[in-house]
């Protein structure tokens, strides 16, 4: 089997984690990692077995694929460098720093037919993916993800560095243009924004409330999704799901299925019914690659494709404008 020889920009904490899957990876051969810390970068090699390069022209001339997770302000200059190289490329939510940036990235990877998939990471948590044969169609959307204060990703704000998992996992279900943005934040320890509050209204009607805050004493991550007949609530910290649903007494059932009570409707019977889907075994961030790297070999599109990135950075984006008029008109 031919592998694809990935090398990896950035071995912090998250980096080296991406370091570590593909050493796992039967079909990647991890060639090299780059990082402004020396010291860091060597011990990371020597963990994984692999090279440290001094400069990224020359890790790019010897690998097909790279992961960026570098801080979010570096993305954009790494990235167009490995597309002028026709290197494929894994980053690292946000996409980029600014929209502008990830418009002309995901421009000039088209054009070049580069491979490019965002990190959101969540859309590989077993969680989501225990839900996959559900009919989805929210339409009304609650959501909180909080966690506790870690200088790492205080130079963006709590949109960019935690909100953004969840925009990107409504705008995957909902399948509709934002229509209206309501929103408010405070910088609480940081000088950009600690704790938001945002208020998503789409064109067909769903609405979701989403909150984010790197502040909190305990660490929160779960969306519950409300339609027609169905509840279904989604806990991405335990990898675990729960439906509540309203089906016809008829309907069948599989032995994960209890029931919770009886409607009577005339002579219609619907049953309300609970449901714990069964979770696969499988860790986010490998998966994650492993498809990344299944989209590279075979030129199809990636799960989350720049495309998607740049959906939830703009939503993310306008969240923050959003805030920042609230807070001049406060002023």
């Amino acid at each position: 089997m031919n592998k694809l020889r990935v090398g990896v920009v950035g071995v912090g904490k998250l980096g080296a984690l991406h370091a570590k899957m593909y050493a796992q990876i039967p079909k990647a051969e991890l060639v090299g990692i780059i990082d402004s810390d020396a010291d860091r970068a060597r011990d990371i090699a020597s963990e994984f077995r692999t090279d440290v390069y001094s400069s990224l022209e020359n890790l790019l001339r010897d690998v097909n694929v790279i992961s960026i997770a570098t801080p979010t302000t570096t993305h954009y200059q790494i990235a167009m460098q490995a597309v002028d190289a026709g290197v494929h490329l894994f980053i690292e939510k946000p996409i980029t720093h600014t929209l502008a940036e990830g418009e002309m990235l995901v421009r000039r990877a088209k054009g070049k037919s580069i491979t490019v998939q965002v990190g959101h990471i969540e859309r590989f948590n077993p969680a989501i993916l225990a839900v996959e044969t559900y009919n989805l169609q929210p339409m009304f959307i609650e959501s909180h993800r909080l966690a506790q204060f870690n200088p790492r990703g205080t130079d963006v704000a709590v949109v960019l560095d935690l909100m953004i998992h969840d925009i990107d996992i409504i705008l995957s279900l909902v399948k509709s243009p934002v229509r209206m943005i309501e929103a408010d934040g405070v910088a609480v320890v940081s000088d950009t924004v600690d704790i938001a509050n945002a208020r998503l209204k789409f064109e067909n009607g769903c609405v979701a409330n989403v909150t984010a805050s790197r502040i909190s004493q305990k660490k929160m991550r779960k969306m519950r999704l409300f339609q027609k007949d169905a509840y279904i609530s989604i806990d991405f910290l335990d990898g675990k799901a729960e439906v509540f649903r309203l089906v016809d007494s008829d309907q069948a059932s599989d032995r994960r299925t209890k029931l919770l009570g009886r409607i009577e409707d005339g002579s219609k019977h619907r049953n309300i019914t609970y449901e714990r889907p069964k979770v696969r075994e499988v860790n986010p961030l490998r998966y994650e690659l492993e498809l990344f790297l299944d989209a590279v070999e075979s030129r199809k599109p990636p799960v989350v494709s720049g495309d998607d990135g740049l959906r939830a950075l703009q939503v993310a984006q306008q969240i923050l404008e959003t805030i920042e008029r609230q807070s001049v008109r406060m002023v």
